[in-house]
């Protein structure tokens, strides 16, 4: 079972909260702020927080930034009220892993919560399983139809990156700022040219294809 902490000033909010969570298998635990959350991670396991920003004495920017600071990657999920682009800026280059704006959709909430867990597990394993095809990020090497091929670490980051979030399109620019780095002097180009590669790497790959999509960047998509 996986534990949530639910830090959230307003009572009937996080009580709504946890018993949405609750009845989809979660064990909750509850924190009014953003220093009784920091004590409360001292006593209990959590593997995700769902966080609030407007809150006494410790706001969840604040809070953010302590866990992050403290080397703490524990997957946040903020939710708030303020959807100013500001404020969502402020919260990714805090250290969110995805936002959510008040009123908040529970279902939408339950399958981003869904989502970040397992890119979690998948950082933790630092391994990627998709069909037959796995991923393993430490040796940079993708196995599958009973061989191991060892790749160029560009092209192996770019596809562990497509296969982490399938479904879920990125521009070059995203790839290239994330893979080469800002300060890389190669262009946008360089994403075509290393996609192409992979291409003909896994041109029989029954598990996933790497698709264009026009005019916007690129996405995977498992096959079957």
């Amino acid at each position: 079972m996986f534990h949530i902490m639910v830090v959230e000033d307003d009572a009937h909010t996080r009580k709504l909260m946890q018993a949405v969570l609750e009845q989809n298998g979660y064990s909750t635990v509850p924190a009014g702020d953003g220093e009784e959350a920091l004590e409360m991670m001292d006593r209990h396991h959590v593997d995700l927080i769902l966080l609030d920003v407007m809150m006494p004495r410790m706001d969840g920017f604040t809070f953010l930034k302590t866990l992050r600071e403290g080397g703490c990657e524990l997957p946040v999920l903020m939710v708030t009220a303020k959807e100013a682009p500001a404020d969502k800026k402020r919260g990714f280059l805090t250290g969110v892993d995805d936002y959510m704006v008040k009123p908040v959709d529970e279902e939408e909430m339950l399958l981003r919560i869904a989502a970040l867990l397992r890119r979690a597990r998948i950082a933790n394993e630092h391994k990627l399983t998709v069909g037959g095809t796995v991923l393993d990020y430490d040796a940079m090497t993708v196995s599958h139809d009973g061989r191991t091929d060892s790749l160029p670490p560009k092209e192996f980051l770019l596809l562990f990156k497509l296969l982490s979030y399938q479904g879920k399109i990125f521009t070059r620019r995203q790839l290239m700022d994330e893979i080469w780095d800002m300060e890389s002097e190669s262009d946008e180009r360089t994403v075509d040219v290393h996609v192409n590669r992979l291409r003909d790497r896994f041109k029989d790959n029954a598990d996933f294809d790497i698709v264009t999509v026009r005019g916007l960047g690129y996405k995977a998509v498992a096959k079957g």
